[in-house]
């Protein structure tokens, strides 16, 4: 939460914070195997407190700079608070465990909106 004073009136506003990652998966990881690993990302939604939503999808575009990134996801938390709540979190530690042994590679960032 950030305060701005206005007329010398505290006012609040609410920050959220989004989670964006982009994976590259190791070659000899199936279609089957991405759709569960974001299957379970998706589930963690009503799970961890203050997680609104995550959407994913693979890279979609003509332009060509996703430098070998192949799926990407974003996870809307509802302060950065919450964010620092679920990295901890024995649900996330879960899913790590399940989607982290099938990258290649993996860029996450976090900012607030």
């Amino acid at each position: 939460m950030l305060l701005y004073r206005i007329n010398n009136k505290f006012n609040k506003i609410d920050i959220m914070t989004r989670h964006f990652g982009m994976f590259q998966f190791k070659e000899a990881i199936t279609n089957q195997e991405i759709e569960e690993c974001f299957s379970t990302m998706q589930a963690m939604v009503g799970k961890i407190p203050g997680l609104l939503k995550m959407e994913h999808g693979a890279y979609d575009s003509s332009e060509g700079f996703n430098d070998g990134y192949t799926h990407g996801f974003i996870m809307t938390f509802d302060s950065p608070e919450s964010r620092e709540a679920y990295l901890p979190h024995p649900v996330h530690e879960k899913v790590k465990n399940l989607v982290i042994p099938k990258l290649e590679r993996v860029v996450v960032f976090d900012f607030n909106v």
